[in-house]
């Protein structure tokens, strides 16, 4: 029931993008369960089961990499096949129930596991080599060692503090840096500290609270942030699995601590039914900020402190609604980071919406100063500079982004048009066919080819792309009517008629066509005997 009400699984189960955080570790739920079997009938295949389960779960999202630790911790407890020395009162007349003892006992059930590092350590290297490659894994000089272990520590406290009382939650709770407090940092490590001896120290009975607290500690080691991938410092759908080892600690040692109590059971059960009516209540409102973009970021901003990239966000859930405000907030993100690359461009981009092309020109020059390898940003540079009729220093910004993404169809097809408005069709032409060869759906290059081949008198070449555009975009209105014009040209009247009226079903608004349309008839009328 914790697991199922608890506010902080909310981002796990409403953000579609996170779901794999479900199907992980529903297969690393049955991966236990196969365990389980396996314990009670070792043998091959109940152990490829675990494999397969844990391959599985791997696919889905890496965070199960601990879950071979988890099973030592199983087999602590509760499946009791690890002790520390034989017991005179151990009940050995299970046949299939196998206890090993001390460290010779350990290090087996340690080889045990072995196979299970496989896919962990694959899905661990792929993972890394895919987030390094998309830029998400940050450097050391970005982030020191030092800096992480102060923020993994608070963290961990964090997400118990979070977890006893789960209010001021958010999408994205912003990295501190090195201005976390030294007392927090000092005050943490304690805490994690004390935990750790006092489990140890009751383990043997209460052995569920070393377990419960292990797991919690050890299954957040992925996401903790000693490898920081992103820009949080923590994110509530980190504690999805994590949750159920404080869960474990709970459930049983709620059950203990009242078992005793005359009026326990009265007791723990009023308190049960308002705790998690609490936690259903404060689940359900928090799946109201889910509904949007604005509410999302909206609340992100409000519960935490110097949140840029909740502002940035915020400026693009306006963005489509109200261009004023996504505006405002992006120079709100930029205030908090001056720095911050993603709000720089989206600024640029709105400004250049707006018409301010002398603003959005600034803002996209210091974005590309600070990532001179963004594709986006240096296109839509260019896209403004051309449009303030810069034609040369656009064409040196699409050049710019051909020498490292020369695979980039629509920085072709924008050069192309350029050099088109300069008189330089026949390099116009090239860069079409290329933008046509590295994209062959690309339906306005064919379009803009198809009117450079016209000019240059290639009106049956021109002809092909026109038709091919049409295919690939079916209301394509200026396609149909050059297509018309063409026909129309060669005295096939019939059949530009087709076309012309084609593209006045399509949009009877569109006033070229409709002229050709009433030249095609007069020519028609005159032409009658």
């Amino acid at each position: 029931a914790l697991f199922a009400l608890h506010p902080l699984h909310v981002e796990s189960v409403a953000w579609v993008s996170e779901r794999k955080d479900l199907l992980s570790t529903f297969f690393g739920l049955m991966m236990i369960f196969a365990y389980h079997r396996y314990v009670k009938a070792p043998g091959l295949k109940n152990y490829l089961l675990i494999i397969i389960f844990l391959s599985l779960g791997l696919m889905a999202k890496p965070m199960l990499v601990t879950f071979p630790f988890v099973l030592l911790l199983l087999d602590f407890w509760p499946l009791e096949r690890f002790q520390y020395k034989k017991n005179e009162n151990d009940d050995l007349s299970q046949p299939k129930r196998t206890i090993y003892y001390g460290f010779k006992g350990l290090m087996r059930l340690i080889l045990e596991k072995i196979p299970l590092f496989i896919p962990v350590v694959i899905s661990s290297i792929l993972t890394f080599l895919a987030q390094k490659s998309e830029g998400a894994v940050k450097t050391l000089g970005a982030l020191s060692l030092k800096t992480r272990i102060a923020n993994a520590l608070v963290s961990y406290v964090n997400y118990v503090l979070k977890a006893i009382w789960p209010s001021k939650l958010a999408v994205f709770y912003p990295h501190p840096g090195n201005t976390i407090p030294a007392w927090q940092i000092f005050g943490a490590a304690l805490i994690i500290t004390c935990a750790c001896f006092f489990a140890i120290r009751a383990a043997k009975k209460y052995p569920y609270i070393v377990i419960g607290l292990f797991w919690y500690l050890g299954t957040l080691v992925p996401v903790i942030g000693l490898v920081q991938v992103g820009e949080q410092a923590m994110a509530d759908r980190y504690t999805y699995i994590p949750l159920i080892g404080l869960s474990i600690i709970v459930a049983w040692g709620v059950s203990d601590l009242f078992k005793k109590w005359q009026y326990g059971k009265i007791f723990l059960g009023v308190s049960i039914i308002i705790i998690f009516s609490a936690l259903a209540w404060k689940t359900f409102h928090q799946l109201g900020y889910w509904k949007n973009g604005i509410a999302l970021f909206e609340n992100a901003v409000g519960v935490t402190e110097n949140n840029y990239k909740a502002q940035n966000n915020l400026g693009t859930a306006w963005g489509q609604i109200d261009l004023d405000k996504a505006i405002y907030h992006y120079k709100e993100s930029l205030k908090i980071k001056p720095n911050y690359a993603r709000a720089l461009y989206n600024l640029g981009t709105a400004l250049s919406e707006r018409g301010n092309y002398d603003e959005a020109v600034f803002y996209f020059t210091k974005a590309i100063k600070i990532n001179p390898k963004k594709t986006d940003t240096r296109m839509n540079l260019a896209n403004v500079l051309f449009i303030q009729g810069k034609s040369n220093e656009a064409v040196s910004h699409y050049n710019e982004i051909i020498k490292t993404d020369s695979e980039n169809a629509d920085v072709h097809s924008n050069l192309a048009y350029v050099l088109s408005t300069q008189g330089k069709l026949d390099e116009a032409v090239l860069h079409y066919k290329e933008a046509i060869r590295i994209k062959p759906k690309h339906d306005k290059a064919r379009y803009n080819l198809g009117n450079i081949l016209l000019k240059q008198g290639n009106i049956k070449e021109a002809a092909i792309h026109f038709i091919e555009a049409i295919r690939i975009r079916p209301d394509y209105v200026q396609a149909y009517n050059k297509i018309g014009l063409i026909l129309f040209q060669q005295g096939k009247f019939n059949k530009a008629k087709v076309f012309f009226s084609k593209a006045i079903q399509i949009d009877p608004n569109y006033s070229e066509t409709r002229k050709n349309l009433e030249m095609l008839m007069q020519t028609i009328e005159s032409n009658k005997p």
